[in-house]
């Protein structure tokens, strides 16, 4: 068995998802407001925008993969209608926990199932669109998750992966400084959980930039495929079509 990366860390790949549910188990209950708190609230404006790109119309099925706490599900669901299907999933029982509530206490009944993205339990071809909100770079096997990712989506279908990226150049000293000096210290005080930020600073460094992205879902088999930067490239949104 082959090694992979758990943020600076190498470790044995069967170990990694392990940390990773670890890791949310713990950050699950402060999870929304450690985002509002890191970001300065901007993953607000960029859900916001992935939900405009996406172009969710009435009737649509949508898969909302590591779908967390929910709030791309809700946005979405008031999208396709009632004749429409949202599915809300995350490989976190915790996190999906704490999503499920949310919704239920905002009057929204979704389906909501545990499972893996890169072994995905539902037919070829059954969405029209598939998401995945800062949960791509959580996944041991990349390019397994995005062929399954293409497989799910109807022909025409689009793939949506919202993640933090490559920060373009001048930002890139005062956002270390940020992501390794103060983002950790604040999951200390605010979740009691120094680690976790410090591993999310890290897992950022790893993940594949924008344009090597864009190649590794080419190569998953999407016909078309394209990136918008967010607030610099803190965050970037790739966007896919199955043709």
């Amino acid at each position: 068995m082959s090694n992979t990366h758990f943020g600076f860390q190498s470790v044995d790949e069967r170990e990694k998802a392990k940390r990773v549910r670890s890791v949310f188990d713990s950050v699950a209950p402060r999870y929304d407001l450690m985002n509002d708190l890191m970001s300065m609230g901007l993953h607000r404006a960029w859900k916001a925008y992935t939900v405009l790109v996406a172009d969710v119309r009435p009737g649509h099925r949508v898969l909302d993969l590591a779908g967390g706490t929910g709030d791309l599900a809700q946005a979405f669901a008031a999208k396709v209608g009632p004749g429409g299907l949202v599915v809300h999933t995350d490989i976190n029982s915790s996190m999906l926990r704490v999503g499920r509530d949310r919704l239920l206490d905002a009057g929204v009944v979704l389906p909501t199932v545990v499972c893996d993205a890169e072994k995905l339990p539902f037919e070829t071809g059954s969405f029209d669109r598939v998401t995945v909100g800062f949960g791509l770079r959580n996944m041991t096997h990349k390019d397994a998750a995005l062929a399954e990712m293409h497989r799910v989506l109807r022909p025409g279908g689009k793939l949506l992966v919202l993640e933090f990226s490559k920060v373009a150049r001048p930002l890139e000293k005062a956002y270390d400084w940020y992501s390794f000096s103060v983002l950790p210290r604040l999951g200390r005080l605010v979740a009691g959980d120094e680690s976790s930020y410090r591993y999310l600073a890290e897992s950022i460094r790893m993940h594949p930039g924008q344009e090597e992205l864009k190649d590794l879902m080419r190569k998953s088999g999407f016909g078309h495929v394209d990136y918008h930067n967010l607030t610099g490239g803190v965050a970037a949104l790739h966007v896919a079509i199955k043709c």
